[in-house]
C-alpha cells in the first residue's frame, strides 16, 4: 500500500505538466497583445506626443519582461518538478537550462517582479500630473515591498547556502 502511494505521488506530478502548457498559451496571448499595441502605434508614431510614445514603448518593455518570466516559470517548472527536456544535440538549446533549481528560479521570479514594477512605476510617473498623489504614494510603497522582498529572499536564500 506504501508502494502504491508513492508511486501516485510521484505520478501526480504530470498534472502540472498541463498548467505549464497553459502558460505558453498565456504567452501566445501576450505576443498577440504585443504585436496589436504595434500595430496601432506605427500608423500615429508621427503624430504622437514623445511622452504618448515613451509610455507605449514602455508598455511594450513591460510585455517582453513578463513574456520573458512566463518563459523562464514555464520551462524551468516543468523541468524542476516535471520531467527533464530531451532536446536534440544539434538543435539550439537555452545556455540556462538545467541550470535552474527551485532557488534560483524564486531569484529570477523575484527580481523579474520588481523589473516590471519598475517599469510601471516609471509609467505612473510619466503621467504623474493626471495621478493622484495619494495613488502616487501607493505605487511607490508597493514597489518598494516588492524590491525589499525580493531583496529579503536574496539574503535568505544566500544564508541558507552557507
Amino acid at each position: 500500500m506504501e508502494r502504491f502511494i508513492e508511486n501516485a505521488m510521484y505520478a501526480s506530478r504530470w498534472l502540472l505538466a498541463p498548467i505549464y502548457f497553459g502558460l505558453s498559451l498565456g504567452l501566445l496571448a501576450l505576443a498577440l497583445k504585443f504585436f496589436q499595441e504595434v500595430f496601432h502605434v506605427i500608423p500615429n508614431v508621427f503624430s504622437m506626443a514623445e511622452s504618448d510614445l515613451i509610455l507605449v514603448l514602455l508598455s511594450l518593455i513591460d510585455m517582453a519582461l513578463v513574456g520573458g518570466l512566463l518563459v523562464m516559470v514555464m520551462i524551468s517548472g516543468y523541468e524542476n518538478f516535471v520531467s527533464q527536456l530531451d532536446i536534440d544535440e544539434g538543435k539550439e538549446k537555452l545556455n540556462w537550462l538545467g541550470t535552474m533549481d527551485s532557488s534560483s528560479l524564486k531569484m529570477k521570479v523575484a527580481a523579474s517582479i520588481v523589473a516590471i514594477s519598475s517599469i510601471h512605476l516609471l509609467r505612473v510617473f510619466m503621467d504623474a500630473k493626471n495621478i493622484d498623489p495619494e495613488h502616487l504614494k501607493w505605487y511607490v510603497i508597493i514597489h518598494m515591498t516588492f524590491v525589499i522582498s525580493a531583496f529579503a529572499m536574496g539574503y535568505l536564500d544566500k544564508l541558507t547556502k552557507h
